[in-house]
């Protein structure tokens, strides 16, 4: 059985940073796609940035230069680092995995980040 458990959100201040992280059970990590999302309030789910089971990382124009993925396989956990946060930034940040040969869709229950201005 497959579980995504987010931590890391809070509240910060414009410009701060922060990490989320993603814990993964029952996921080889080897043939996921694991992705980052947010919705804010309002507005649709976007896509934040994603990381392949080769390594390879691609990122949202808005985040570029500022947000990091990474994945610990001995852990099990993907990360977002968050740097020079701004309040368009604010949202709720959900973790996604896509098994590569099935495409299951597997889906966190999101943690909360707020940035203040």
């Amino acid at each position: 059985q497959v579980h995504l458990v987010e931590s890391g959100g809070g509240l910060v201040q414009a410009g701060g940073s922060l990490r989320l992280s993603c814990a993964a059970s029952g996921i080889d990590f080897r043939i996921a796609v694991m992705r980052w999302y947010r919705q804010a309030p309002g507005k649709q789910r976007e896509l934040v940035a994603i990381f392949v089971g080769s390594g390879s990382t691609n990122y949202a124009d808005s985040v570029k230069g500022r947000f990091n993925i990474s994945r610990d396989s001995a852990k099990n956990t993907v990360y977002l680092q968050m740097n020079s946060l701004e309040p368009e930034d604010t949202a709720v940040y959900y973790c996604n995995a896509i098994i590569i040969l099935s495409g299951m869709n597997y889906w966190g229950q999101g943690t909360q980040v707020t940035v203040s201005s």
